[in-house]
Parts: structure tokens; C-alpha cells; sequence
């Protein structure tokens, strides 16, 4: 009596999870890169730089990031220019920006205050804060 045995030898391969896309815009290459670094090795996120305020906003327009870090101080671009021209556009109009700042400590910081009518996180910032205050506003559609 012969009889046929079936095995897998190959685990099922899961569904990738879609990391929350996060676009940082700060002109301090070593905290965009060391942040990119932290927080890819999460497995949470897909996170690109951007150094130059003038190309924000064209930066945003190719990657329609979940969310967006913008630095306040800005040698060249006033933060508030780069925010603006972001939302005007219909097609980022719902990103969420959270502004990155040494102006506001985390002392003298409230939970419900905001600069310019977006949320902010202190700095210096650790990645466990960083990554609370990225879950905190992140879109739905994309939390993990």
C-alpha cells in the first residue's frame, strides 16, 4: 500500500507590513540621517531627508509621506513658509506636520499647545519621544 505524504518545507510567506512613510525637513544633515537610521531599525517606517527647504515642498509632492518633522529653525526658509506651501497643495493638504523645535523646552511645553496651529516636538528628543510623538499624530490609514 503506497501512500504520498505532503510537506512544506517553506514557511508561508506573510504579507509585508506597509511602513508609515515619514519625510523629515531639517537642514542638520546628522539628525536627518541619524534619525532616519533610528528609526528605520524600528521595522516601522520608511523615512527619507530632506536638507533643503526649498525643495520641500517638491520632495513632499514625489513621496506623499504619512507625516511630515519639520525643523522651526530654518536658516533660509522660514518654517512657516515651508508648512504653508505644503498644505496649500490639495494633494498634501491632509499630511500632518509636526514641527521639530529648541525654542519650546518640554517644561514649558503643554499637551494641547501648538505653533502655528501644528503640534511640535521639543529637542533635544529622544527616539523613544520621537517615536511616541510620530505614533501620537500619525494618520490612521497608516498607523501599524
Amino acid at each position: 500500500m503506497n501512500r504520498t505524504i505532503e510537506a512544506s518545507f517553506f514557511p508561508e510567506v506573510a504579507e509585508p507590513l506597509k511602513k508609515a512613510c515619514i519625510l523629515i525637513i531639517d537642514n542638520d544633515r546628522d539628525f536627518t540621517h541619524s534619525a532616519k537610521r533610528a528609526l528605520e531599525m524600528t521595522g516601522h517606517y520608511f523615512v527619507s531627508e530632506e536638507n533643503d527647504a526649498s525643495k520641500a515642498h517638491q520632495t513632499a509632492q514625489k513621496l506623499k509621506p504619512d507625516l511630515i518633522l519639520l525643523d522651526i529653525a530654518r536658516p533660509e526658509k522660514d518654517a512657516g513658509e515651508v508648512a504653508a506651501r505644503i498644505q496649500s497643495d490639495p494633494a498634501l493638504h491632509g499630511i500632518p506636520i509636526v514641527l521639530l523645535t529648541a525654542l519650546v523646552t518640554k517644561a514649558e511645553g503643554r499637551p494641547a499647545l501648538r505653533i502655528q496651529g501644528h503640534p511640535f516636538l521639543a529637542r533635544p528628543i529622544s527616539l523613544p519621544e520621537l517615536i511616541e510623538g510620530i505614533e501620537e499624530h500619525m494618520p490612521e490609514r497608516a498607523t501599524l
